[in-house]
């Protein structure tokens, strides 16, 4: 997985200890109600688009770019679905990192769903009721866009 330039620079001094980031993941839904999903090189599992944004950039607009680099389909953010803190990540490098997620519903408005860089093995469409196994941080963000109920904020809300 390529690292963003300005965290290549935060960890030659920070070595690999943990470090909370912000991050951006989007259910991006096409006009037939299916979920555009990658299957990431780092791990081999399918998963929903997502990334880090630069310093400076909108979520929003950070998620339009990290849909666009990683399967090379435009999409317009609808609507924020939920932002939660998720659990620490260690990398197989052992860089250690904490996301908040602010995950977007959006709407494909354009493009062919390919592999666009090199951070997915695959890229494909997939009814909702055909997914393919993922870890319950993409699966859950599903549910909320299926559900289209308001932002779901994580201890606020209730269970899931």
């Amino acid at each position: 997985m390529p690292i963003p330039d300005f965290l290549r620079a935060l960890r030659t001094t920070a070595g690999h200890q943990l470090l909370w980031l912000p991050g951006v993941s989007a259910i991006v839904l096409d006009d037939d109600g299916r979920v555009l999903l990658g299957r990431r090189s780092d791990t081999g599992q399918w998963s929903i688009i997502g990334g880090i944004p630069d310093p400076g950039e909108q979520p929003a607009a950070a998620v339009v770019r990290e849909v666009y680099e990683e399967t090379a389909v435009h999409c317009v953010p609808e609507r924020v679905l939920l932002v939660e803190a998720l659990e620490p990540f260690t990398y197989p490098n052992g860089d250690v990192c904490q996301y908040m997620d602010t995950c977007f519903l959006a709407r494909a408005v354009g493009g062919e769903a390919r592999v666009n860089d090199d951070e997915s093995l695959e890229v494909g469409w997939f009814e909702l009721d055909a997914l393919p196994p993922m870890q319950r941080f993409a699966l859950t963000r599903i549910k909320q866009a299926a559900a289209g109920g308001p932002t779901w904020f994580d201890g606020i809300t209730g269970e899931r």
